[in-house]
């Protein structure tokens, strides 16, 4: 019993060791694992990108501003009849030739129910005939009301008994970059088309000569939507489509539209005056990209550097000074020369600004009475001229005429520099709109008689050929 006692303890020992051996070298451990707050958080994910999670393009609801939009969009169609000639004495004496009839088309925008249209003077220039269709097809001949080739617009009507659906214009100086907008357009006469993007940029300036300012999308905007309607998702008409930037022609990403403030002013007076009742205040930027520029820091200015104020303009009564920066005018930020010229492009003569400008670093801000354009550079033979002032009446002795201020290099050698122009050919110049219409009308092939006064009241004259 002793040894069978013996043996079962031994056993009894032998396997407590074994189970501890296989518990300790076999079977892994499960341990618990207390975190504290200082612990890295771990998140569970379901991948959606977080673009989707707020407001994105699937979110917002297109289709009201385009049930609005599209009824407002209409065809425009171009005829003009050009004449070929087939010798020297056809061009010469006008005799013979072949006329050939020419269409261009594309899009306008109905802003009165009684048939007035909005569309780009690129698409109605030089037109024998203008037709216009719906979108419901409907067809009309509509006569030219009135254009500003500067801004691009264009007033044209067409008649009708029906009251016609129409945009009104929207305040185009609320649009903000990134928001959502909607290029319609009625190319092909194939209907409204709608196209959606966001406004990529504000104040954008295409010719330096210019400086227009122009909103920038990425709404796709080919040749055929030229005049039609950018809109904002509430159907507002902030802008008429009007250029691509493209060597192709077609769209290649971005595109412009003149914003409706301007296109709502020259509207305005085309029909109210006839013509685009334009303001100036009278002051010239310093050119930048340039060596000087870079020189005196202006490359880096946020503003616009006052480099050149006319005498007797609206800036030059304010007090506005050589060197000073222009900040802002009324509520509207100014960053570059487009800024201002774009918010000048919705005034008139006579109104009257608020310009805030930099001056020794501090801010100051000065009533700004804007004035008729008194500079011009006159058409065909380039040269800069301005209006009279009352000393330049005195000391030239003429109540009449412009002062020529700056001369063509090819020109430079006729001493015209300094001298007022009284006449061109049997036309006689009072102010620089004289001077616009009549160097407008000289011809390439003629000779062009400009009759000039110095300052001793003599008056010469001299032949262009």
């Amino acid at each position: 019993m002793k040894r069978i006692g013996g043996l079962l303890l031994v056993s009894i020992f032998a396997g407590a060791i074994t189970l501890g051996a296989y518990k300790l070298f076999f079977e892994r451990p499960n341990y618990a694992i207390v975190t504290t707050d200082e612990a890295q958080p771990v998140f569970s994910t379901s991948y959606t990108p977080t673009s989707a999670l707020g407001s994105g393009i699937n979110e917002v609801d297109f289709t009201n501003a385009a049930e609005r939009t599209v009824n407002s969009v209409v065809h425009v169609k171009n005829l003009t009849l050009s004449t070929r000639r087939s010798s020297v004495f056809d061009f010469f004496y006008g005799s013979g030739g072949t006329v050939t009839p020419q269409v261009g088309t594309g899009s306008g925008v109905i802003i009165s129910q009684d048939g007035y249209i909005v569309t780009n003077n690129h698409v109605i220039a030089n037109a024998t005939q203008l037709q216009v269709t719906l979108n419901n097809n409907q067809t009309y001949e509509a006569e030219l009301v009135g254009t500003d080739p500067n801004s691009d617009i264009a007033l044209i009507k067409i008649e009708t008994d029906d009251k016609l659906p129409y945009l009104a214009f929207g305040d185009s100086d609320n649009t903000k970059i990134g928001e959502w907008v909607l290029a319609v357009g009625n190319p092909f006469n194939l209907t409204s088309t709608v196209t959606a993007g966001i406004v990529s940029a504000k104040a954008r300036s295409l010719d330096t000569r210019s400086n227009q300012s122009f909103i920038q999308t990425d709404a796709a905007v080919n040749p055929g939507n030229s005049g039609g309607a950018l809109v904002n998702t509430n159907g507002d008409l902030i802008g008429i489509n009007t250029a691509i930037s493209s060597q192709t022609g077609s769209y290649v990403g971005y595109s412009f539209a003149v914003p409706s403030n301007i296109a709502k002013k020259v509207v305005n007076d085309i029909m109210e005056y006839g013509n685009v009742q334009k303001a100036f205040m009278g002051i010239s930027p310093a050119p930048v990209n340039t060596r000087d520029a870079i020189e005196k820091g202006i490359n880096n200015i946020d503003g616009v550097y006052i480099e050149r104020i006319e005498e007797e303009s609206g800036a030059d009564e304010a007090g506005l000074e050589l060197g000073d920066i222009i900040k802002k005018v009324d509520q509207i930020d100014i960053h570059k020369y487009p800024d201002l010229t774009g918010y000048l492009g919705t005034k008139r003569p006579n109104d009257t600004i608020n310009v805030t400008v930099e001056r020794n670093q501090e801010l100051l801000t000065l009533p700004v009475v804007l004035k008729e354009r008194q500079l011009l550079v006159v058409p065909a033979m380039g040269m800069e001229v301005k209006n009279l002032t009352k000393d330049d009446q005195k000391r030239f002795r003429t109540k009449s005429g412009v002062k020529i201020t700056g001369v063509p290099e090819r020109y430079r050698g006729y001493g015209l520099e300094g001298k007022v122009i009284v006449q061109v050919d049997d036309k006689e110049i009072k102010n620089i709109s004289d001077a616009d219409t009549a160097f407008g009308a000289i011809s390439r092939y003629g000779k062009t008689i400009i009759t000039m006064v110095n300052e001793k009241g003599e008056r010469e004259r001299l032949i262009f050929q």
